[in-house]
């Protein structure tokens, strides 16, 4: 393992593959990529544990240059520092992690990407960012309402990962993108809110950019669950749900998302190990591809 500053105070495990185009020096970067290994509290399938690396791992299988946002990773300055060293069992001391190496990112500069992992990593990147941006607004883009006050024994468990990142975001503006799994009450939650984005009537990206609107001159972190796709484009994540979307939904939402002020994301719950085609994985990293081009835009 090497560390990539004698002074901070987090570790980031540098074995094993980088994500193309990155640097490991974050010297005149713009963009921090990390990943967090860890499924500690997955209820169905875990292998999320996997995702960074295998992220990591294809990416190499795709073309630096993105043809819709017109631009080239090797043209970027971004770094890829590597993944957390994280403790193994309870959420809790791995948020906390997560929460520190984000900080560090942000002291450096920085735009943070934390690649997952599970859903309830994001929590500790979201307190950091949102002490840089009071005024940030969340989007998320999941399968799952994750508003649970509590899941199976613990208030960290990737199943309330909304409901604890609405507590450390200063502005309480969470943006539900797709969502399309919860129980009664936390429907019942978003439907009040008036938050939830559907495409029942017109698109997912229109009804986006109609509430983003009062939103233009806010800082935005992206949450991207990976189940959010369907399962018959992304079949390898743990709680896969039909009636997802498509790779040309997301590109529309970037098309949206483009002209914003991007702060930080987090792409979680890829189960990588869970589609021996590994096309789940290529998917992720044409996420992450897209993603690091929009931190670098801002």
């Amino acid at each position: 393992m090497t560390k990539i500053s004698p002074q901070m105070t987090n570790q980031f495990n540098t074995d094993g593959p980088i994500f193309m185009g990155a640097k490991r020096d974050p010297t005149n970067c713009e963009v921090g990529l990390f990943g967090v290994p860890y499924d500690g509290t997955t209820c169905f399938r875990p292998g999320a544990r996997f995702g960074p690396n295998d992220i990591r791992e294809v990416s190499n299988g795709l073309e630096t240059y993105c043809p819709q946002l017109n631009m080239d990773l090797e043209e970027l300055n971004f770094a890829d520092l590597g993944s957390l060293e994280i403790p193994i069992g309870a959420p809790e001391p791995v948020i906390n992690e997560v929460n520190k190496a984000t900080n560090y990112i942000l002291k450096l500069g920085l735009r943070p990407l934390m690649l997952g992992g599970e859903h309830s990593i994001s929590a500790g990147a979201i307190s950091a960012v949102a002490k840089y941006y009071p005024d940030l607004v969340l989007i998320q883009l999941d399968a799952h309402a994750d508003l649970r006050n509590e899941w199976l024994g613990t208030k960290h468990s990737h199943a309330c990962a909304m409901k604890r990142c609405l507590e450390v975001l200063p502005s309480k503006n969470l943006i539900q993108v797709g969502i399309r799994s919860g129980t009664k009450q936390e429907f019942s939650e978003l439907y009040s809110n008036k938050n939830l984005i559907t495409n029942k009537s017109g698109s997912l990206a229109n009804n986006l950019q109609k509430i983003l609107s009062k939103y233009s001159a806010n800082h935005l972190y992206i949450t991207i669950d990976l189940d959010w796709f369907d399962p018959s484009v992304l079949p390898g994540t743990g709680t896969p749900e039909p009636g997802g979307f498509t790779w040309r939904d997301f590109a529309e939402i970037i098309n949206i998302l483009r002209t914003y002020k991007i702060a930080g994301a987090d792409i979680v719950e890829l189960a990588p190990q869970l589609d021996s085609s590994k096309i789940s994985s290529i998917l992720a990293a044409k996420v992450t591809r897209s993603i690091i081009m929009l931190l670098s835009k801002n």
